[in-house]
């Protein structure tokens, strides 16, 4: 039971990056005021790693567990 739960989070978190990943690059492409449906994710990412970069070192733990989570599959 535990197994299909962590299998159903783990395919959602790749299917949820993979949609990051196309709203990078079509933003990208053709400009966040074209992108009313995703809105601005290329503005959002730049927005929250100012804040981390301003949160000093908990801003820079904080990234730190976040990647250590996204890298622990």
């Amino acid at each position: 039971m535990l197994d299909n739960a962590r299998s159903v989070i783990r395919t959602l978190t790749e299917l949820g990056i993979g949609l990051l990943a196309l709203a990078i690059v079509a933003s990208l492409l053709v400009g966040p005021a074209n992108m009313s449906f995703l809105g601005d994710v290329v503005g959002n990412i730049t927005n929250l790693v100012k804040e981390l970069g301003g949160a000093g070192l908990a801003g820079l733990i904080s990234l730190g567990v976040v990647l250590w989570l996204m890298d622990k599959r």
